[in-house]
């Protein structure tokens, strides 16, 4: 009886440790949050756009939890892409993550693994660069739910970013709902602008892609296949130019 009363004092104190660490985390995903809920509904009205319905954007979004990927699949999806040339462009343009996931892996050495696995299905790039930056929450006690608390506000608010960008894709005009194509073309070079400032290869690099995949079309090849080749023989050059340049 003695004993039982003892360790309550213990365990209330385990549970408020856990609370604390995952509210803290929310807190730092909230920024996280305010960033991908503009950027999730104009995904959801562009996927509306190429044909989805709204069950099939959001699901997309709980299932992959992409940005980059789905708003590429809702534009090859649009242009009559083949589901092998979708899958092939997005384990292509998501090949970093096994990388980001290495480096993140490295950070929760001392966690559970019954963590380690759906964080790293949360990662994202911007998830890992926050984690990154508050990687000491990973050494302190039940420092794995400060991450779980990021990882769910990031993936909330995606997904119903998502789901609310499906219902706003119905009701908008449909001129204003095409106007938003433009927002694919600016989140890319928004994603490349600050790489081109750091070395101008990479700018070399997004041309010689842009070539590639405007000769596949010329010579017959679909514009899936087309997006598919240029992804990837356009990384192979980076692969080459960028690891010359290190010398």
């Amino acid at each position: 009886m003695g004993t039982g009363a003892g360790l309550k004092p213990v365990l209330e104190q385990y549970e408020s440790q856990r609370i604390h660490m995952f509210k803290r985390g929310i807190i730092t995903g909230v920024p996280i949050m305010l960033g991908y809920i503009p950027v999730a509904l104009t995904y959801g009205v562009l996927a509306r756009q190429a044909g989805l319905s709204i069950w099939e954007l959001t699901l997309m979004s709980i299932l992959v939890f992409a940005g980059a990927s789905q708003f590429m699949g809702a534009n090859m999806i649009a242009l009559g892409a083949g589901v092998v040339e979708i899958v092939i462009a997005t384990f292509v343009l998501n090949f970093r993550h096994f990388v980001m996931s290495l480096s993140f892996m490295n950070q929760l050495r001392g966690v559970a693994f019954k963590f380690k696995l759906p964080l790293a299905s949360g990662l994202t790039d911007e998830t890992f660069a926050v984690s990154s930056i508050h990687s000491g929450e990973a050494k302190q006690k039940n420092g794995a739910y400060y991450y779980v608390g990021i990882t769910i506000v990031a993936y909330l608010s995606w997904v119903i970013g998502s789901l609310l960008g499906g219902v706003l894709g119905e009701v908008i005009p449909e001129r204003l709902s095409q106007s938003m194509g433009i927002a694919l073309y600016a989140m890319f070079i928004g994603l490349l602008i600050p790489s081109v400032k750091k070395n101008v290869k990479v700018a070399l690099i997004a041309v010689v892609a842009m070539l590639i995949n405007f000769l596949c079309v010329q010579i017959g090849l679909s514009s899936g296949w087309a997006i598919v080749v240029g992804t990837i023989l356009g990384g192979f050059g980076g692969v080459y130019l960028l690891k010359e340049n290190e010398k």
